[in-house]
């Protein structure tokens, strides 16, 4: 049992989670490069019948793979000019098939929203039934009632029942909380925007360090920067109950420092040399979250 000063290990945590909860991860030496592609629903087409450039208007030349389409909002171009293209598409509702999975900007654009309705949901489902919870975000729930409850949002949206009615395990929302985050192609804290956040954590003034730390905070997208502010809240109100969860900000550290942050560098070495910067990036956004936000 956790006491409220106790810590948790980084390697228990790490070994925890492998056998306990579903995660995704790239496959091996996949480049980030085309992680980004992925995530931003560009990818190489062949268009039956005539087809013309959307952004040049001239004539897509070939019997395949003639350009490329985003599968956000359906966009045809050359594979020359989707480097001119802007990144500022209106997703179409229709061409967005899952929740899970898919690029945070690209949900919240396409449902208009400030936060992926996961977010937000799980998050008012723990508050209201589970913040003194023992170990909460720590304790994992039953993996297969964790894929159920992903499929519930893939497959009804907004209108998923996580209600204790259906699932009063509470440990099972928190993990369904975080395999989202897993799950996202882009993470929370960017891949552009990781090694900033290492460097800063690596500062040993602490009021220099936490200067960096906004000053990195400041160059996140927009909705990733807000999905990070409400869940820094949310977890600040997990550690004004720590007498009863016995979750601190170091602990939650621990559980959403790889969860929100990968490196963008796919090394085992790197990832593990990381671990106390994750960390300590995650604990101290708790700890400040009315300052940093």
């Amino acid at each position: 049992m956790w006491g409220p000063g106790a810590r948790l290990s980084e390697e228990l945590w790490l070994e925890n989670e492998k056998k306990c909860a579903v995660v995704r991860k790239p496959k091996q030496g996949r480049k980030r490069q085309e992680l980004l592609a992925v995530a931003l629903g560009v990818k190489v087409h062949t268009f039956r019948g005539p087809h013309w450039c959307e952004y040049c208007a001239n004539f897509m030349w070939g019997l395949i793979a003639q350009g490329v389409r985003c599968s956000d909002c359906g966009l045809n171009v050359h594979k020359q000019c989707s480097k001119h293209v802007p990144n500022d598409c209106q997703p179409d509702l229709k061409r967005i098939k899952k929740v899970y999975c898919c690029d945070l900007t690209t949900l919240v654009k396409a449902h208009n929203t400030q936060r992926p309705m996961v977010v937000d949901i799980c998050i008012r489902e723990i508050e209201a039934r589970g913040l003194k919870s023992e170990g909460l975000y720590r304790v994992s729930g039953f993996t297969e009632h964790i894929e159920d409850v992903k499929m519930a949002f893939d497959r009804d949206g907004e209108k998923a029942d996580i209600s204790a009615n259906i699932y009063p395990d509470i440990n099972i929302i928190t993990g369904a909380l975080k395999l989202y985050f897993r799950d996202l192609p882009i993470p929370v804290i960017t891949y552009d925007t990781y090694p900033k956040f290492i460097e800063a954590a690596k500062i040993s003034n602490a009021d220099e360090r936490l200067e960096a730390v906004h000053e990195v905070l400041m160059l996140l997208p927009p909705a990733h920067y807000e999905t990070l502010r409400y869940l820094m809240i949310h977890l600040k109100k997990v550690t004004l109950n720590e007498k009863d969860n016995f979750m601190n900000a170091e602990n939650l550290g621990i559980v959403f420092g790889p969860t929100l942050m990968r490196s963008p560098e796919d090394s085992t070495l790197t990832t593990l040399q990381d671990m106390r910067y994750q960390k300590l990036i995650v604990q101290i956004l708790i700890e400040n979250e009315d300052v940093l936000f």
